[in-house]
């Protein structure tokens, strides 16, 4: 399943991922001023307490620990292969056709940069600069290393039920939505450590097929 194909058809997962995250009763609310901070929140109604991908249950089910990963290895713990294979739309992919991040001699691919961006417009609020996590949401650089990318975006689609927490349902904040793999492609190399903190130093260029679906997913 190449993301993003169409904004309609991707707004259509509803089911929630009941499998990838165990529930939190330590989860605290987000403190008032930050509740409404981000697009998504005001798009949404709803007070956010964690943002895409998952809610902080990942602590109490395991999926926030850190992951150890021995140096050279592509395969992660939910078995996926990170390698880059092929390239779409200014995107890469593995073999599966599920997103991945390519980076060579420094330089990171340009959806891994944007997700870098949209990840800290909407995301690191709740969750962290960085993917790093907070007290009242899961760390998701490790979090996506143990989730199913479909899992991802049927809770960044549809939302979740925290014990005291709400993530609000992000399928149809373009900002978010239109840009959903490039978040998760930018925690996955921030996950294996092939990024470190902080704003990639070197990015390659925005190619005219990534601009083209871009703005075709934005004007739906």
């Amino acid at each position: 399943m190449k993301a993003i194909t169409s904004l309609v058809s991707l707004v259509l997962v509803t089911t929630v991922a009941t499998t990838a995250l165990a529930q939190d009763t330590t989860t605290q609310t987000p403190p008032a001023a930050e509740a409404g901070a981000g697009a998504a929140a005001a798009t949404s109604g709803a007070a956010p307490a964690a943002e895409p991908a998952a809610e902080a249950g990942d602590t109490a089910g395991g999926n926030d620990a850190p992951v150890e990963m021995a140096e050279g290895e592509t395969t992660l713990p939910n078995g996926m292969d990170v390698t880059a294979v092929t390239q779409e739309n200014g995107r890469w992919y593995n073999a599966e056709g599920i997103p991945t991040f390519k980076i060579e001699n420094g330089v990171v691919d340009f959806a891994t940069f944007n997700g870098f961006r949209r990840y800290h417009a909407e995301c690191h609020v709740c969750h962290g600069p960085d993917g790093e996590g907070s007290t009242y949401a899961p760390a998701l650089k490790n979090s996506v290393l143990r989730m199913d990318y479909y899992e991802f975006q049927e809770v960044v689609a549809s939302g979740r039920q925290g014990t005291n927490s709400v993530m609000p349902a992000f399928g149809t904040n373009k900002n978010v939505w239109c840009y959903v793999d490039d978040i998760y492609v930018y925690l996955l190399a921030h996950g294996t450590g092939e990024i470190p903190r902080g704003r990639p130093a070197e990015r390659a260029d925005k190619s005219e097929e990534y601009t083209a679906q871009e703005d075709s997913c934005m004007s739906m």
